[in-house]
């Protein structure tokens, strides 16, 4: 089954050159099932980019998703055009009434900032409550993972000496996860941060389980029961080049950065990077849709009861 997104969304295109299929309401009107309907709180500056990331991922199952692109109601982004946020996405205040069973709620680019002087923070705290109530299953990437399980437990992130930045050996910790099905007995993850969360921390709090981990960069995916989510540290969405454009664009601003770490062939920056993780991507999230239609409610109403 494919995933349906607007037809004048770039994803559409993108995904339907790549082979993933898509469908535009029309289509998906004349299917007599109920599609997962997914959000993806988006709160990356390349907003088309990351859309496309998720879209691709979320979009290989053989489930129709119905994808929703959310947005910070009083944040406006600086980096997408003015036309596009107005055309595919919803403020949060405009769609909390609504049930979704599962949503994402990326990283974003504001690592250095204590999570209270974020200025959305009143908001997205208000967000993290109503999953609770309104979403079945809630996936924190990166920022994201880590604002919420700060939230929810008080984890702190800590800043790192240097910026965590390469793609790291992670071992599968927890093999009978459902959401690990398929995974081999280590993985690669890209990286891409300047904070940490600490496993002891991790394990101080009741009822976490870290189910990926690296010696070198600390704790990956971490599953919480209580609060039917998961948080992902590390970027198992990026594109094969998504490290190379960020090392390219500190490069170009004089800006202080590492060779990220076993990406290109030889550390040779002059070298094609090489996608080693795609596989493991799609695992990991197709797990993560399949877990979400296994247990959801058929009456989406009934989700959060």
């Amino acid at each position: 089954m494919p995933i349906k997104i607007p037809s004048e969304l770039p994803a559409f295109d993108v995904l339907t050159k790549e082979g993933v299929m898509v469908m535009d309401e029309d289509q998906a009107m004349r299917q007599d099932i109920r599609p997962l309907r997914i959000g993806l709180l988006n709160l990356m500056p390349k907003k088309i980019q990351t859309e496309n990331q998720f879209a691709r991922l979320i979009g290989a199952t053989p489930l129709q998703i119905d994808l929703s692109l959310i947005r910070m109601t009083e944040h406006r982004t600086k980096n997408t055009a003015a036309e596009h946020m107005s055309e595919f996405y919803r403020p949060f205040q405009e769609i909390k009434d609504q049930k979704l069973d599962g949503l994402i709620i990326t990283g974003a680019p504001i690592e250095h900032l204590e999570f209270h002087d974020v200025t959305y923070w009143d908001e997205i705290s208000e967000i993290f409550d109503w999953t609770q109530t309104n979403v079945h299953s809630t996936f924190g990437v990166c920022w994201g993972g880590m604002a919420m399980i700060n939230h929810f437990h008080g984890v702190k992130k800590h800043m790192l000496d240097a910026k965590a930045f390469g793609c790291f050996r992670h071992r599968n910790l927890d093999p009978a996860s459902p959401f690990l099905r398929g995974f081999s007995d280590d993985c690669v993850v890209p990286v891409s941060r300047w904070t940490e969360m600490k496993q002891d921390e991790i394990d101080r709090a009741p009822g976490l389980r870290t189910l990926l981990g690296s010696d070198d960069v600390g704790p990956c995916l971490v599953e919480d029961p209580g609060h039917r989510a998961l948080y992902i540290f590390n970027h198992f969405e990026y594109d094969s080049d998504t490290l190379k454009q960020e090392y390219d664009r500190d490069v170009s601003n004089g800006t202080p950065i590492n060779v990220p770490i076993n990406y290109y062939p030889d550390d040779d920056p002059t070298k094609t990077p090489q996608n080693r993780w795609r596989s493991h991507a799609h695992l990991l999230y197709g797990n993560w849709v399949n877990e979400i239609y296994q247990t959801t409610p058929f009456d989406i109403t009934k989700i959060g009861h």
